[in-house]
């Protein structure tokens, strides 16, 4: 059993998103945002699901908390329900902690002041259940999360309430429900350092109200996120096109309240300035910010992803301070039209709508009206009728799976009632009070309504005509739809790819096949450790190995298509990250132009795990039999750099041929300049047009200050692409692009075939797109070549 396991404390960064077992689903989602990504999340650590484990043995409460559960008769008796989780939870509470755990606790929190340079920093500690956020469980808002907490003392006695929260009314009754064993849950506190918000949100990298997978959805309020999850405020709403990155839609509401934290109150609720409360709550630009993050997220996760952030009120920085998949557009299922009474059916030129809102969670039901206005009425609502109230939380949990449809007047696209009713695939409609009328004032108890979720309306009486829509717009079942095609092109469209595992599930998409398949995720995914770590402990054989069975399922899933895997380029920070790392790896005040890519792999102290990448080449290549695998080189400096790599490459057995490339990154200034020379080691090229761009330009595209500078389309840069691509093709060279540009900028795509290149490889969402993009354009160059009558482009690209 390795430390890990036994560990009752772990750090962030030492967290990747396979480690659910050990810190939960949220936890395990900010260490692999805090240890492999770049968006910034405030850090901290987490206590793991052994040190719940051991608290709960050690205090002996596993066996009274199984005899007070086994002894509850009806989960749908909220009395009942409500009496025994308030035992457990009381029970957890006044049990004394261990004092090795207590210990450990306050040991992390002590390092963690040390890390972040002060005394007793504000952290807040987040609960994170083992069993949480899976793909077909939503399990959000069911534990309790502690805001503003100071000192090692209340941070072990905030764990410890963590603790019992696993055990409230919603959670317990949820995973009975659900079939989750309640012993096989267990629970990890995220401690974590506090953001000072001045505002906060949720944000989804789908569209939450149709499944739109095109749009990232960013709701926003002043103050504290938990008003947007309790629906108690209706948020800004924002809806950002993922390839423009422009705003599509924006929903601006007027605030009143927020809820803030006070150094000596803890959280306080306050008014919202008068001359803030109809202003946007975050800035256009913070938006587009935000939809960057949430895009760099899903791109890395593989999935549709629901994240929170928070905005700094001193710093007036943004952080992510969660992630997690979305659980509903990823696994819908289609369901249900709900019953109602004949005698209110009217025809639909004759509907009337009666109110307004936001679609939360689409679909169509018709039913009788049961105004709710506390939580203490929740008993007498009847099954298959339309809540309407205030707002929805978690609490109401028994409630809402009994509606038909559901209809608030406060609360955004993404507050808990919305996630909620989307999993259950119950229509809701939230916010009408912002759209103009609130449900609660056009309702009472008796009516009969038809609620449109997928757009927002609630009609008077049963408008079947609608309802009969909605069932035909659905496809039925083993429904044969018409087959996608696409035109053959001339220029190839590649893919790129991170994470082997979706390489099966894109393996239909029509791509030419891989054009960028990034190594290193494979080492921050599987294998954790520093390479070099790995041969001192003697098992080099982990390296090829893991990375092999990596490589060769993304090499099996494109066959015959050709793969092209670009070989480890981490930069000296980011290898730190890997166990062991500490030991091999320098301190560089600017490792983005430091010792990374070909650099390493000639030099002595490297070199031995150099050959462990090409180890794994061999093995898929030669054992496997996957001859479709290429490799390309990332970031030679020189000419001599190359020479030296690909002597090695050699000398290890992989031999340029017929069915074996060596391609180079083409993202150095001197890459370009001596293309001619570079030409004799290599059989073709890949632009990596971020980093070309940021050293034509001498300008870093994450540096906010100047950022704004940043641009693939800058004329120095197509000039330098055209040069690479004329000199390579004199030779016989192939030229691709792995860069962001062609899935961002469809005219670019059109400037590098007007230019010759050879392959363009995108993000698998953009495949389609750009396949029909580059059809497009190659029948309008034949068309402008055959009439004399496009267009000309003024700008002269050539630089000879």
């Amino acid at each position: 059993m390795s430390s890990r396991d036994t560990a009752n404390v772990l750090w962030f960064d030492e967290l990747h998103r396979e480690d659910v077992n050990l810190v939960g689903g949220k936890s395990s989602s900010l260490g692999e945002m805090t240890s492999s990504m770049d968006v910034p999340v405030p850090y901290g650590f987490a206590t793991t699901a052994r040190a719940y484990q051991h608290f709960m043995a050690q205090t002996g409460l596993n066996d009274k908390v199984n005899a007070l559960l086994e002894g509850i008769k009806d989960y749908e008796n909220s009395d009942e329900l409500h009496a025994t989780c308030e035992k457990i939870r009381n029970l957890i509470v006044g049990a004394k902690m261990p004092d090795d755990l207590a210990n450990d606790i306050e040991k992390a929190y002590a390092d963690l002041s040390e890390k972040v340079g002060q005394d007793n920093p504000f952290v807040a500690i987040r609960s994170s259940a083992t069993a949480e956020d899976l793909p077909n469980a939503s399990f959000a808002g069911q534990q309790e999360s502690y805001l503003n907490i100071k000192g090692a003392a209340d941070v072990v006695n905030r764990v410890q309430q963590c603790y019992s929260s696993l055990f409230t009314d919603r959670a317990t009754y949820y995973r009975h429900k659900q079939h989750f064993p309640h012993e096989k849950v267990a629970l990890s506190a995220a401690v974590q350092m506090m953001v000072f918000s001045k505002a906060s949100g949720i944000m989804f990298s789908v569209n939450v109200a149709n499944g739109d997978a095109s749009k990232i959805v960013i709701d926003s309020i002043y103050g504290l996120g938990e008003y947007i999850v309790l629906g108690k405020v209706t948020p800004n709403h924002f809806v950002v096109d993922k390839q423009s990155m422009k705003i599509d839609e924006k929903n601006v509401v007027k605030q009143t309240i927020q809820l803030e934290r006070n150094p000596d109150e803890g959280t306080v609720e306050k008014a919202v300035p008068e001359e803030l409360q109809e202003k946007q709550v975050l800035t256009d630009e913070q938006v587009i910010e935000l939809a960057g993050y949430a895009k760099e997220i899903e791109r890395h996760y593989g999935c549709y992803m629901d994240m929170e952030f928070a905005l700094d009120k001193n710093t007036n920085r943004l952080w992510i301070v969660q992630a997690r998949p979305e659980t509903v557009w990823s696994q819908r299922n289609k369901k249900k039209k709900a019953e109602s009474d004949d005698e209110n059916t009217v025809a639909e030129s004759d509907a009337k709508v009666v109110v307004r809102g936001l679609p939360a969670s689409p679909g169509v039901a018709s039913g009788v009206v049961h105004v709710i206005d506390s939580p203490d009425d929740i008993d007498k609502f009847k099954k298959g009728e339309v809540l309407v109230t205030l707002m929805t939380s978690p609490d109401w949990v028994p409630a809402m799976k009994k509606a038909a449809a559901i209809v608030t007047n406060n609360g955004g696209m993404t507050c808990h009632a919305a996630i909620v009713s989307r999993e259950m695939q119950i229509p809701c409609i939230v916010g009408t009070k912002s759209k103009g009328q609130a449900a609660t004032e056009s309702f009472k108890t008796g009516d009969v309504v038809t609620v449109d979720a997928t757009n927002g309306i609630v009609y008077a009486g049963k408008v079947e005509g609608i309802a009969k829509k909605a069932e035909s717009n659905a496809p039925a079942s083993g429904q044969v739809v018409a087959a996608e095609t696409f035109a053959p092109t001339a220029t190839g469209v590649m893919m790129n790819l991170g994470d082997p595992d979706l390489a099966e599930k894109y393996s239909t998409l029509p791509a030419d096949g891989i054009g960028l398949m990034r190594e290193e995720f494979l080492w921050t995914t599987f294998i954790h450790e520093h390479p070099l770590y790995l041969i001192e402990q003697g098992h080099p054989e982990k390296v090829i190995n893991m990375l092999a069975d990596g490589i060769s399922k993304v090499a099996r899933a494109m066959a015959p298509r050709p793969v092209v895997l670009r070989l480890s380029d981490f930069k000296s920070s980011e290898y730190r990250n890997l166990k062991g790392g500490d030991k091999y790896e320098p301190h560089e005040p600017a490792d983005l132009l430091g010792w990374r890519g070909a650099s390493r792999y000639y030099d002595p102290k490297y070199i031995e795990a150099f050959k462990l990448e090409l180890g794994a080449v061999k093995k898929v290549r030669n054992e496997f039999g996957l001859k479709n695998l290429n490799i390309m080189i990332p970031f030679v400096r020189t000419v001599d750099e190359a020479r030296k790599v690909t002597d090695i490459i050699k000398d290890e057995g992989l031999v340029r041929g017929d069915d074996f490339k060596i391609y180079m990154m083409a993202e150095i200034p001197s890459n370009i300049i001596l293309a001619d020379q570079f030409n004799k080691y290599v059989d073709g090229y890949s632009i990596g047009s971020n980093d070309l761009a940021m050293l034509i330009l001498g300008c870093d595209r994450n540096n906010d200050t100047v950022s704004r500078l940043f641009d693939e389309r800058n004329l120095a840069v197509k000039r330098a692409i055209n040069h690479l691509i004329k000199t390579a093709h004199k030779d016989g060279k192939t030229v691709s692009i792995c860069g962001q540009a062609p899935s961002e900028y469809p005219d670019f795509t059109n400037f590098l075939i007007q230019c010759g290149i050879d392959y363009v490889s995108v993000n698998p969402d953009m495949v389609k797109a750009t396949k029909r993009n580059v059809a497009h354009f190659e029948q309008r160059i034949m068309l402008d070549k055959a009439t004399g009558r496009g267009l000309n482009d003024p700008t002269d690209y050539d630089w000879e």
